[in-house]
């Protein structure tokens, strides 16, 4: 039966059915005809110089279409969108064993492999910097030719005087906590084909978070101009932010300008993934935390250190974000946090779900609960004493003028049974078995921030049948937004979803708008869409009043498939109305920026972009976690999370998101480290890189707290971001409540049996 699917209803996705029956094509399905087949020689070494490379072998191998370096790299060879610092191919030094240092170009992925095998790589070992503590040794070694040494960014951000108010605290906690590299191990992993026309115009179809700004990397990477770029965007096999700047793309391209106008596929596998990818960024931070002898939070002083590995990518913003975060969704009167961002040579960090802050929120919140144990108060009072309410300033200053539902989390969490029966819940634990309830409250600025304009550009289209489309521009990595579009414009044209028609992104067909990252992109898209829609809307009742003669367009109502009089209850059909309008009358288009604050904290002019936010998600999570004593092993048993995200336009999607980042929080906390030894990743694939399975996890409950967001699309913000940054300070909590002061993520079995003995090393 058809359906108008309206907002707040808990609509099945418009993509759905078509997934399920496998009609859907990601990037990875496409096998154009003729295709030839690209791939990249990796470096291998984690530190050198090259001294030498013989491609004769690979070059004289029937089958092989172009073996290519450095040298035949055209343009900067730099890719990168904010800092430019990697080599689509290294020419003279490689700083990790996953850089690409030639480029083969075949008729099969056989002779691809032979090939690429029988290429000789002269490397003269470096001394490898493969940590923070040999980074910032006074006599590291350098992976780039800084004056800082290895220091990407440094910067401190104050608010008061935050080192002398700590002389007058109560209460003073303090510690260092780690976190690892993570693997985002999407299910699809980079891929893309890439088509060169005569006329120089190059076709991809990739597996990307950012089309658009796809073209201007590969163009200042290669030379070519970005006009000359057409870039399409199917749906993702996930992204989590691993897609969002170059993968396969500058490396694609470069084999698509030789391959003589055949088209080119490159599909890295899961260990290339692994070693070539980029990961979340590990990273080393320093608490102290004071407070008056009631709970109230005075004073913090953090230090936080980076490892961005061996190339910038977006680690001066991810870094940035961390310093934004520091303080949690709480008022702290007194702040300074100071960061650095330090090069390695470990594989290459970069954008990951929680972008920064979901390390930070292990710190903050295993000092809230060092605190609470010092003060003997309950953790969830003195977070709830000092959450962020509307009105407050935040850690950095800024005015919080949005929706802010931090208490209201916390408030659901307080009255949920799992934490009124948490100590008989403890008290019954099985022989050989801890058990403990933990806790976290956490936030995530949503958008781009300051300085980089976040906007949108919507288009939505009457096609000759009478049918509605809409051109989503902003990549859908399996979230949901493309069918929540579909589902906002149903609601304002009033249609079921068998009249309307969606299109993916793609840089000739759609408008530029932006990247579908930092929880922006239901958000910022949305907010174009709706005035898209509300202008289509317009322009047929008023078309429709000229054919019917009416005066008043208002008397007029768009119904499934037509136009109404509402009086005389007759329709004109959209199928006979799009006859009577110009083909450049049919499409109407929409744009929308989001805001940003006007406070500027100290020490934010350090960075120029994306810093600092106005908009922030809320969430609290509560996990009731078992350790058998025995073993070591972690396991949770049930998770609650109430997030604020607005308004929630589909419920259905809105707990798939939270249940997804849960998940993948977890396996953050538990089990998942990109463990290298000497620059050289040692997690190779998923074999021994291991993710959390269905089996693994508890379930999910998700409950939403219902702000009203006045910006977002019919109240809304974006949670992509914010699930992520519960689980790994909640699984802590709860250890930390059964004797085991946890430190170091992931709690792996051999932690735990450490920590059983007093070593948290």
């Amino acid at each position: 039966m058809p359906s108008v699917q309206t907002i707040g209803s808990r609509s099945r996705r418009f993509d759905a059915m078509d997934k399920a029956c496998g009609r859907e094509r990601f990037a990875s399905d496409e096998y154009p005809e003729g295709m030839l087949w690209a791939g990249a020689l990796r470096a291998g070494v984690p530190h050198g110089v090259i001294r030498g490379m013989d491609t004769a072998r690979a070059k004289a191998m029937p089958g092989v279409v172009a073996v290519l370096t450095a040298e035949d790299v055209p343009g900067e060879n730099r890719q990168g969108f904010i800092h430019w610092d990697m080599p689509v191919l290294c020419g003279d030094k490689v700083r990790h064993a996953g850089d690409a240092v030639a480029l083969v170009v075949a008729e099969t992925r056989e002779v691809l492999s032979e090939a690429l095998a029988s290429i000789i790589l002269d490397i003269e070992s470096l001394p490898v910097v493969d940590g923070l503590d040999a980074a910032l040794a006074p006599d590291a070694p350098r992976v780039h030719d800084l004056e800082t040494g290895n220091i990407l960014k440094e910067a401190t951000l104050r608010k008061g005087d935050a080192c002398e108010a700590l002389t007058h605290c109560a209460v003073i906690v303090e510690e260092t906590f780690f976190t690892p590299q993570q693997a985002h191990c999407f299910l699809e992993t980079e891929n893309g084909t890439a088509r060169m026309d005569e006329d120089g115009t190059l076709h991809m179809t990739v597996s990307t978070q950012a089309p658009f700004r796809d073209r201007f990397e590969i163009g200042r990477a290669l030379g070519l101009p970005p006009n000359r770029l057409h870039l399409t965007a199917p749906y993702l096999g996930g992204g989590f932010g691993g897609k969002d700047g170059a993968t396969v793309q500058c490396l694609l391209a470069l084999a698509a300008m030789h391959a003589g106008g055949r088209p080119v596929k490159m599909w890295w596998s899961r260990e290339e993934s692994l070693l070539a990818g980029y990961k979340r960024h590990a990273a080393r931070m320093h608490f102290r935390l004071g407070a008056e002898a009631d709970g109230t939070l005075t004073a913090l002083v953090c230090d936080l250190d980076y490892d961005t590995g061996a190339y910038a990518h977006l680690g001066v913003e991810i870094m940035a974000l961390g310093l934004e975060h520091a303080s949690g969704p709480y008022r702290v009167e007194h702040l300074e946090a100071n960061g650095r961002c330090v090069y390695t040579n470990n594989p290459v960090a970069g954008a990951f779900r929680g972008f920064g802050v979901a390390q930070v929120c292990f710190a903050f919140e295993g000092v809230m609960d060092r605190l609470a144990a010092k003060l003997d108060m309950d953790p969830l009072e003195l977070r709830a004493k000092n959450a962020l309410r509307p009105g407050d300033r935040n850690g950095v200053g800024v005015g919080m003028i949005s929706s802010t539902g931090m208490k209201e989390c916390l408030a659901g969490l307080r009255g949920h049974p799992f934490w009124q029966s948490r100590d008989q819940w403890v008290r019954e634990a099985p022989p050989l078995t801890r058990r403990g309830v933990g806790i976290a409250a956490v936030h995530n600025g949503m958008g781009y921030g300051r300085g980089l304009a976040d906007s949108a550009v919507a288009k939505v289209r009457l096609t000759e049948e009478g049918r509605f489309r809409v051109y989503n521009s902003v990549s859908d990595m399996g979230q949901g937004n493309s069918p929540t579009f579909v589902q906002m414009a149903c609601e304002i044209l009033q249609q079921d979803e068998s009249l309307m028609e969606l299109v993916q992104p793609d840089t000739e067909r759609s408008h530029p708008s932006g990247s579908s990252s930092a929880g922006r992109t239901t958000y910022t898209y949305g907010n174009a869409l709706i005035k898209a829609c509300e202008a289509m809307r317009d322009k047929l009742l008023h078309r429709a009043a000229m054919v019917l003669m009416v005066d008043d367009a208002s008397v007029l109502e768009l119904v499934p498939g037509a136009v109404r009089h509402a009086v005389t209850g007759q329709e004109l059909p959209l199928a006979a109305l799009v006859g009577m309008l110009h083909p450049d009358d049919r499409f109407c288009i929409g744009e929308a920026m989001m805001p940003v604050t006007q406070d500027v904290p100290e020490g934010g002019e350090a960075f120029r972009l994306g810093f600092p936010h106005l908009i922030f998600p809320y969430a609290a999570h509560l996990a009731r976690v078992e350790v058998d004593e025995l073993t070591g092993n972690v396991s949770v048993s049930d998770y609650v999370a109430f997030t604020d995200g607005g308004r929630v336009l589909n419920p259905q999607n809105f707990e798939q998101q939270v249940q997804g980042a849960v998940a993948q929080g977890l396996g953050y906390a538990l089990w998942e480290d990109c463990f290298a030894e000497g620059g050289r990743l040692l997690t190779t694939d998923l074999s021994n890189y291991v993710i959390p399975g269905a089996g693994d996890l508890p379930d999910i409950e998700s409950h939403a707290v219902e702000t009203e967001e006045q910006s977002g699309p019919f109240g809304m913000k974006g949670i992509g971001e914010v699930g992520m940054n519960g689980p790994l300070p909640a699984v802590a909590s709860a250890l930390l409540r059964m004797g085991l002061p946890m430190t170091r993520a992931p709690f792996t079995p051999e932690r735990i049996l450490a920590a059983f003995d007093g070593d948290n090393s």
